[in-house]
């Protein structure tokens, strides 16, 4: 409930009526300028609609800026949704891309082929990659990652294996699936040239593939 009493009475403290267990990441992201949440936070519609009270542009912009039922609600309440066209979400294309197959177990054993990824690859705008995929990008196999964030790069990968966090954080971020291409798997060649490297399972290395998705903000 708010106070009707002037703030300077209050025991000279401030008081601020808001979700308190968000604004500690209000609190985190003006201290360092960074966005760092936690991997299963499911309240990103909330921290948004917190960051454009307190008028965080770049914090909106690192939390996505696609529309909620709510968004009606919040512009005659005083809040303004993140544009795409926005200056803080600049355009541009990412291209992220896997090298997979299946672990087939001992011997070929298993009862459930589960999908097994070794990699996935980031290639597109420096500053673009950072905004999209945050902590969870890896730039210790780019020669200039001290560089200047405008230029383009070949050389990130994702500290993780899930390519459907990848998407989400994407979609997060406005950018959509535009493209995609893949190489289809190695099958019987693989098996016929004995070309299995070290350590890999024979059945895994005829099941080898590489798909790659482009994704665009305009």
């Amino acid at each position: 409930m708010r106070s009707p009493l002037p703030l300077s009475v209050i025991g000279g403290k401030y008081f601020i009526d808001r979700d308190g267990v968000l604004f500690r990441y209000i609190l985190d992201f003006l201290r360092n300028q960074r966005l760092t949440l936690p991997e299963n936070f499911h309240e990103r519609d909330r921290l948004r609609h917190e960051a454009e009270f307190f008028g965080l542009k770049h914090l909106v912009s690192s939390l996505g800026g696609h529309p909620t039922p709510d968004d009606e609600e919040n512009v005659s309440s005083g809040f303004t949704p993140l544009k795409l066209e926005d200056p803080d979400c600049p355009k541009g294309y990412i291209t992220v891309g896997y090298r997979g197959t299946f672990a087939f177990g001992r011997d070929g054993l298993a009862d459930v082929k589960f999908r097994k990824l070794s990699r996935i690859l980031v290639c597109g705008r420096v500053n673009l990659c950072r905004e999209v995929f945050r902590d969870t990008l890896n730039e210790s196999r780019d020669p200039d990652h001290a560089g200047t964030s405008d230029r383009y790069t070949a050389r990130y990968f994702l500290k993780h294996n899930f390519i459907e966090q990848a998407f989400d954080m994407l979609y997060e971020q406005g950018f959509k699936c535009v493209g995609s291409c893949a190489s289809g798997t190695s099958g019987v060649s693989a098996m016929a040239s004995g070309d299995v490297k070290p350590g890999m399972d024979s059945e895994e290395s005829r099941w080898q593939h590489y798909n790659e998705y482009l994704f665009v903000r305009e």
